[in-house]
């Protein structure tokens, strides 16, 4: 009995060794990709180009575009990737970012604005690859929970770097490479860390179920099978990736209009407790076994969220937050519905209907439209009703937002509910 107890504490040491690895691989990993990414957003680029709209608009627009078409194409392409190319696909997807990069900076203005278009371009399927080393696991949420926590802190430390970049002198135009090559070494590692990391146990898949690439048809049958509670899942999402996306891109003017602005270490202050509450709230729902309940937790803590964001809002009216205080509380109101459907809407709707599926197919799906969401947006935003004050513009979003999501999320709670639960979902709950 003794060997036999020492063996399960040697096997339970030897899973969460395994779980550290992950969560630092994956957080490491896609951290430094936001380097080759962000930075650029913390520039002002205020020289106008076309349609009186200035460059920095014009720039956040091209990369928002070339990310969104990504997300369509990683529709397919994640969806159906076998795991043995994910590292060569990863590394060679951010190098042909950094590239473009360099082009931005040598190409005169205004046809610079190319080069952020193809950025993005292969940028938006990196999260999938790193997605696909983690999900199908016993931890995943804590897995992944962690990953999202890296683009929480990395928005706000990528642009501290930018900031202080040009601070150094650094040309606005030159600034974006130079931080992609002061991330390239530590991508590098990190990478290597993901090539390490084993396919998912057979306990894993007995509490999980198996994932597995998926074509077309199989994609095709997954939607059609659960239509109307993807569909509201999908605008939920989108939802908050625009509100999320807006407060990324246009922080400095966010902060500008809070009376904030030349403090680099601002954007890093605000970003850092709200990433250590979501990967706290978001890691959780790894402590619940039954992949019903967890599902259903998960929906209730995007509810919070958007109540987060009411609280958000109604204090800094009523005067009684500070902007940090205002930002924090508004971060964990964006990011706690946003980081909840990676870490475990999608993970424990597969496991708990037992379909043939992957986590890459369904987030692809949500990220394609939230970010083609993004697009309309901020097109709308600077072609038809500029506002004189961005911060108003913000606010206003938040509002919207807020009321949406909670619109939605009822009905997409009572679809799934009466949903008789599979006969497998008890082999998929069981403690292997």
């Amino acid at each position: 009995m003794t060997e036999s107890l020492t063996d399960e504490r040697a096997h339970a040491a030897g899973n969460w060794r395994l779980s550290a690895w992950c969560v630092v691989a994956a957080f490491g990993a896609y951290f430094c990709m936001y380097g080759f990414r962000q930075p650029y957003t913390v520039a002002s680029y205020e020289e106008p180009w076309w349609w009186g709209m200035k460059a920095k608009d014009l720039l956040v627009i091209a990369q928002v575009l070339g990310y969104t078409l990504s997300k369509f194409i990683g529709i397919k392409v994640i969806a159906e990737m076998p795991p043995p190319r994910r590292i060569a696909w990863l590394l060679g997807l951010i190098a042909s970012a950094q590239a473009a990069l360099l082009l931005f900076a040598l190409t005169p203005s205004p046809y610079r604005i190319v080069w952020l278009f193809v950025n993005g371009l292969p940028l938006g399927m990196v999260f999938g690859l790193v997605m696909s080393f983690l999900e199908g696991r016993r931890h995943t949420e804590a897995l992944t929970a962690g990953l999202c926590t890296s683009f929480i802190v990395a928005d706000g430390v990528t642009k501290s770097i930018g900031q202080e970049l040009l601070s150094r002198d650094v040309s606005e135009w030159w600034m974006p490479v130079t931080a992609g090559l002061l991330f390239a070494p530590a991508l590098l590692f990190f990478t290597w860390m993901l090539s390490r990391i084993p396919a998912p146990s057979a306990a894993d898949v007995a509490a999980r179920s198996r994932r597995a690439p998926m074509n077309g048809a199989e994609r095709w049958q997954f939607f059609r099978r659960y239509a109307f509670g993807l569909t509201l899942l999908v605008l939920v999402y989108l939802l908050v990736s625009v509100l999320r996306s807006i407060r990324s891109y246009f922080a400095p003017e966010i902060w500008r209009g809070l009376g904030i602005e030349n403090t680099p270490s601002v954007f890093t202050q605000s970003e850092i407790p709200v990433g250590l509450g979501v990967l706290f709230l978001g890691g959780l729902a790894v402590c619940i076994r039954d992949n019903r309940r967890a599902f259903y937790a998960a929906m209730a803590l995007a509810l919070v969220g958007t109540m987060l964001l009411g609280a958000a809002l109604l204090g800094f009216r009523a005067g009684m937050l500070s902007p940090l205080a205002f930002m924090v509380l508004h971060g964990l109101g964006v990011f706690l519905p946003y980081v909840v459907f990676h870490t475990t809407v999608f993970e424990r709707l597969i496991a708990l209907t037992r379909d043939r599926g992957n986590i890459g197919y369904l987030m692809y799906l949500a990220d394609a439209f939230g970010y083609l969401g993004v697009v309309c947006v901020l097109l709308a935003k600077n072609l038809f009703a500029p506002p004189s004050d961005f911060l108003d513009f913000f606010v206003a979003a938040t509002w919207i937002v807020t009321g949406a999501c909670v619109v939605g999320l009822i009905p997409c709670w009572r679809y799934f509910a009466v949903r008789p639960a599979p006969q497998a979902v008890v082999a998929a709950t069981a403690d292997a």
